[in-house]
C-alpha cells in the first residue's frame, strides 16, 4: 500500500522556505509541543529563544482557520510556561479557556458579573493614555484637541494620591458642562464617561466597592458576555490595561493572550495604544500573543494603503514568532501580505493538514506537527479526529 501524503516537498522547495531538509528544531530544552517533520521533538518559548538569540521579541501570532489546530497549540504554550514558573493572562472573549484555568484550579473571571477591573497603571502619563484610547474607542472618532485640553485639565483637578474609580472622578470634574451647550466639546466627553458610570458600560471599569484583584499565576478574563455587544472592543482593551499589570507581575516573564484579536485590531484608537505597549514588551518581561483565525479581520482595519491597515500589518510583523496554520487560498495571499511571507510559504499555508504548522521563528522555520500529550488532552479544545491523528 502507498502511503497517501498529505503533502510533499523537494530539497529545493525546503531550501526556498530556509527549511534545512533536515529540521532539527529550534535546539531548546523542555517540554515538546510536538516533532517537526523531517527533525526531532519540538521546543518552544519566546523568552528561552529570545535568550538563545534565535528571535528578538517575544511577541508572537497564532493564525488559522477554525479547527485548524490553533487553540489547541496557545493552550500547550500556556501550560508549559506555567510549569516554568510563567505568568499567564488570557483575554478570553467565547469563554474557550475554562478548562485550562479549572485544570489550575482557577475560575474565569467575568467582568461586570464577578465585579469591576481598574484597567489603569500608576504611571501618570500611561494612565492618560489608556482614558484617551478608551474615550475615543466609546464616542467612535479620535479625540478633538478641546477634548484632550479638557481630559487634560480634568487629571489636574483631581485628589491626589488619584482616585481608585477614576473614570467617576473624571466624570464628576466635566458633568457640568452637559447641562451647556456651548461647551460640546467637554459635553461629549462627559456623556461618553457618562457610560462607563452610568450607561451601558457601567459596571466593567467602574463600579461599587474595591476593583477586583487578579492573583495567581493564572488569570483568565472571561469576556463572553460582550462577544456579541459593540463593547467588545472597549471591554477588549480595558481587559488588557488591567492585564498588563499583572501579567509580568514582581520582575516575572509573562504571557498575555488575546484572543479573536480582530476586536482590537480593527479599532484604529486601540491599535495605537496597543502598539505603545508592543515596543515595551522586552523591558516588561511581557509576551503578547494574538490569535486570529481570518486573516481578512486584518485587511478590515482599514483600506489598502491607509495608515490604519500599514499599522496593524506593522503590528503583525514585529512578532518575531508565529504560528501559521491551514488558511484558505485568499486567506493565505492576504497573510502573505502581512508577513512578507515567501511565494513558496504561501502555497503551503494552503495544503497544511489539521494539526500542522509553519513556525515562523526570526529567520528560522519549522514544519510541526503538534502531538498533545495525556496533560493536554484534559483542557484543549479539539475534537476526536484531531486527537487520533495527534497521536499516531
Amino acid at each position: 500500500m502507498t502511503r497517501p501524503w498529505t503533502h510533499w516537498a523537494t530539497t529545493s522547495d525546503l531550501s526556498s522556505l530556509r527549511l534545512p531538509a533536515h529540521d532539527a528544531g529550534s535546539g531548546l530544552r523542555g517540554r515538546s509541543l510536538g516533532r517537526s517533520l523531517r527533525g526531532v521533538d519540538f521546543v518552544f518559548d519566546p523568552f528561552d529563544g529570545y535568550e538563545a538569540g534565535l528571535v528578538s521579541n517575544p511577541n508572537m501570532i497564532v493564525a488559522g482557520s477554525i479547527g485548524a489546530g490553533k487553540s489547541t497549540v496557545v493552550k500547550m504554550l500556556l501550560d508549559r510556561a506555567l510549569a516554568r514558573g510563567r505568568r499567564v493572562v488570557v483575554i478570553d472573549p467565547k469563554g474557550e479557556y475554562g478548562a485550562l484555568a479549572r485544570s489550575y484550579g482557577v475560575n474565569p473571571v467575568a467582568l461586570g458579573r464577578d465585579g469591576w477591573c481598574n484597567p489603569f497603571p500608576s504611571d501618570e502619563k500611561e494612565s492618560r493614555d489608556m482614558v484617551r484610547a478608551l474615550v475615543a474607542t466609546a464616542q467612535g472618532s479620535t479625540l478633538s484637541g478641546e477634548q484632550h485640553y479638557a481630559i487634560d485639565e480634568a487629571f489636574q483637578r483631581l485628589a491626589t494620591p488619584r482616585p481608585t474609580r477614576l473614570l467617576r472622578a473624571l466624570y464628576e470634574e466635566l458633568r457640568p458642562a452637559i447641562a451647556n451647550a456651548e461647551l460640546s466639546e467637554e459635553r461629549g466627553l462627559a456623556m461618553t464617561l457618562h457610560r462607563f458610570v452610568h450607561g451601558d458600560l457601567a459596571g466593567l471599569f467602574d463600579g461599587d466597592g474595591a476593583p477586583m484583584e487578579f492573583r495567581g499565576d493564572l488569570v483568565v478574563l472571561d469576556l463572553s458576555a460582550q462577544w456579541s455587544s459593540d463593547s467588545l472592543s472597549i471591554a477588549a482593551l480595558s481587559a488588557v490595561g488591567a492585564a498588563q499589570q499583572v501579567a509580568a507581575g514582581e520582575g516575572g516573564l509573562g504571557y498575555l493572550v488575546l484572543d479573536e484579536a480582530w476586536a482590537l485590531l480593527s479599532d484604529s484608537h486601540a491599535l495605537r495604544w496597543l502598539q505603545g505597549s508592543w515596543k515595551l514588551a522586552r523591558s516588561r518581561g511581557l509576551s503578547h500573543v494574538l490569535v486570529l483565525h481570518r486573516w481578512t479581520d486584518v485587511a478590515a482595519a482599514g483600506n489598502a494603503g491607509s495608515a490604519q491597515r500599514e499599522r496593524a500589518q506593522g503590528l503583525l510583523r514585529e512578532c518575531e514568532t508565529a504560528w501559521l496554520f491551514r488558511q484558505p487560498p485568499d486567506e493565505a495571499h492576504e497573510m502573505g501580505v502581512a508577513l512578507a511571507l515567501h511565494a513558496r510559504e504561501e502555497q503551503y499555508l494552503t495544503a497544511l493538514p489539521k494539526g500542522v504548522a509553519l513556525v515562523r521563528y526570526g529567520s528560522h522555520r519549522s514544519i510541526v506537527r503538534f502531538k498533545p500529550d495525556d496533560r493536554d488532552l484534559a483542557f484543549v479544545d479539539t475534537d476526536g479526529a484531531m486527537r487520533v491523528e495527534a497521536r499516531e
